[in-house]
């Protein structure tokens, strides 16, 4: 094909290359269905366009994968806190990794692996980050939580677009009371619209753009000994859609975050302020409740 992409060749040349592309990667995945079908599910999918894959990929790597997550200490992890915005843990940096977390990286950054993930999104001239920033192993143990946002979509420090997300979940016997639960929002951020469990070897595919909203804002209630384990990775274009770059910005919570965070801030005052001193405040604010 020399350095022309699958995209650009004619029709007869791609619909042939795609499948064997396909058939090549059969042998190490499972796709449940066509190309065309899992293209469609995606297209068609609601809030905003995603896949739900179950045991995609070969099970043993991924459990070489979670016995190489690192242990849940200070040392290890990164912890992200922000506010009452979210709670979570994520991989110091991607260095020390182990071979089959490597070589679960190598195989979802492939050539082959991007011309699917191209075929089933439609988002072409993909790139993937070595440097696994804000990605890799990720984690939240009990109490955590992330508020419904949009994601950051600017990389770090290339510049790049993000275009696509992939969370691949590492949790055998996770039990539904535990909660976890990957919620797509509605565009307005106003409601969860579908939920998506974290199980052990289901796969999330969804693109990054504004407003799709997605969170796990109810706090964990695994046990302590338990943690909610993923492996997460993000694809990038050279600007975005429309070719443009896009303005860059961090994730971006949607406005039932602050709405919340500004709820419980007054049921804080209101639990804690003198009922003399409280009327008073309500005069000068015209407020009423």
């Amino acid at each position: 094909m020399g350095e022309r992409l699958l995209r650009d060749l004619p029709d007869s040349v791609k619909r042939a290359a795609t499948t064997d592309m396909a058939s090549r990667l059969r042998t190490q995945l499972n796709l449940p269905g066509s190309l065309e079908s899992l293209r469609a599910r995606y297209a068609s999918a609601q809030p905003f366009s995603h896949l739900v894959l179950d045991d995609m990929f070969p099970p043993d790597v991924l459990d070489r994968v979670v016995a190489e997550s690192p242990e849940l200490n200070a040392d290890n992890w990164l912890s992200i806190k922000a506010d009452d915005l979210q709670q979570v843990l994520r991989m110091r940096t991607g260095v020390d990794m182990g071979p089959a977390s490597y070589q679960l990286t190598s195989f979802v950054h492939s050539p082959a692996f991007l011309y699917l993930l191209s075929e089933l999104t439609g988002v072409w001239q993909l790139l993937p980050d070595p440097y696994l920033q804000g990605a890799g192993h990720a984690a939240m143990r009990r109490g955590m939580f992330m508020e419904v946002h949009k994601d950051r979509n600017v990389a770090y420090d290339t510049g790049l677009t993000r275009r696509l997300a992939m969370i691949i979940f590492l949790n055998r016997d996770w039990q539904r009371e535990y909660a976890g639960e990957l919620e797509l929002w509605s565009h307005d951020g106003a409601r969860c619209e579908v939920t998506v469990e974290p199980l052990f070897n289901r796969t999330v595919l969804f693109e990054v753009a504004d407003p799709n909203y997605h969170g796990v804002p109810a706090p964990l209630q695994c046990p302590e000994s338990r943690a909610r384990h993923s492996f997460i990775v993000y694809y990038h274009t050279v600007g975005g859609k429309d070719g443009k770059h896009p303005s860059p910005h961090t994730s971006v919570f949607a406005p039932r975050a602050y709405r919340r965070k500004t709820s419980l801030m007054h049921t804080f005052i209101k639990n804690t302020t003198p009922p003399v001193l409280l009327r008073a405040l309500k005069r000068l604010t015209g407020r009423s409740g």
